[in-house]
């Protein structure tokens, strides 16, 4: 089970029990937030993507922030194009609505979106649709051993 994976991997840092689990799904942004009971900016969704080669590479980013495909563009030199969800899996070993840069099945590149630096704690998913975990951001850049911090989004912060 993919929440087992993130728990071990979580393990490492004596963090295996901030790991929480929900009686509700949290496996959109709006579901996680009413459940959670924070802003939707606040939760970090995984979003993956075909790199070049045969891994994937994910970017995390705030729950109100959207690809900007510019951006993406500019930055990794080819167009951001989503993974159908049975790619997700194999790359991952997640499932939509769980996807998250830890306990992961495959050595993928993970960059965090700066859309996420407004907060002092987020939400992401912990491999299943109804888990997170709190973390600050130095955290998850830790913990999701990411590239770099990035700005690829566009969308976020705006009221």
């Amino acid at each position: 089970m993919a929440i087992e994976k993130v728990r071990a991997h979580f393990k490492k840092y004596d963090r295996e029990d901030d790991v929480m689990e929900f009686e509700t799904s949290s496996a959109t942004v709006d579901e996680a937030a009413a459940t959670i009971q924070v802003i939707p900016a606040r939760i970090s969704k995984t979003i993956s993507f075909r790199g070049e080669g045969e891994n994937a590479l994910l970017i995390v980013a705030a729950g109100d922030a959207k690809i900007d495909n510019k951006k993406f563009k500019n930055l990794f030199g080819f167009k951001a194009r989503m993974l159908p969800p049975e790619e997700v899996y194999l790359q991952t070993g997640h499932e939509i609505g769980g996807v998250c840069p830890f306990g992961l099945v495959r050595d993928l590149d993970v960059f965090l979106d700066i859309s996420m630096q407004r907060f002092d704690t987020v939400f992401p998913a912990c491999g299943s649709t109804n888990s997170a975990i709190e973390l600050t951001c130095d955290e998850l850049f830790q913990f999701s051993n990411a590239v770099e911090w990035v700005d690829v989004c566009k969308g976020w912060g705006e009221e």
